[in-house]
């Protein structure tokens, strides 16, 4: 077993600037690990709870155990509006992975995830800051989305399965 080496408190910032640049980079396995070291050193920086969070999103199609991950980091940000809008980004992009990893398999789960995905932006929506309307531009994006796949239907059962297998 190796004893991994802490972040010095003065590299946090540029960690995180490296993070964002391996998701946009589509190495999201980088971007997770330096959250980790940040957030080993500050438990409380949202940043880095926000970026993993999106890190472990990117990561939908390749690791099962992301999804878990990803959610239990939730709780953890500080406002209401935060928790339900990533809570919201979390169940979007489960559902867009779920229909590019399984096509049309995936129809049931896809819409419910989308439909969650929905409900926790329009929460969002109700508690968002004064000019931000993030949440509205991601509500519209899963509606564009189901409409433009009008076979997605919800299918409560099959979802429960696939949570079950994870």
């Amino acid at each position: 077993m190796y004893t991994l080496k802490p972040l010095s408190r003065d590299a946090v910032q540029s960690a995180l600037a490296k993070a964002e640049r391996y998701r946009l980079l589509n190495e999201p396995g980088e971007a997770e690990s330096i959250c980790l070291d940040v957030l080993e050193i500050e438990p409380g920086n949202q940043a880095a709870r926000i970026s993993l969070i999106l890190a472990l999103t990117d990561q939908f199609g390749s690791d099962p155990g992301a999804y878990g991950r990803a959610q239990g980091l939730v709780p953890g940000l500080q406002s209401d509006y935060e928790r339900a809008y990533y809570a919201g980004i979390i169940a979007e992009r489960r559902a867009k992975a779920q229909v590019a990893h399984a096509g049309y398999a995936a129809v049931h789960g896809a819409h419910d995830w989308l439909m969650e995905a929905m409900k926790h932006f329009e929460q969002a929506e109700a508690l968002r800051p004064a000019g931000n309307d993030d949440a509205l531009l991601r509500w519209n994006a899963c509606a564009r989305f189901l409409m433009r796949h009008p076979d997605l239907r919800s299918g409560a059962e099959e979802r429960h399965e696939i949570e079950m297998l994870e």
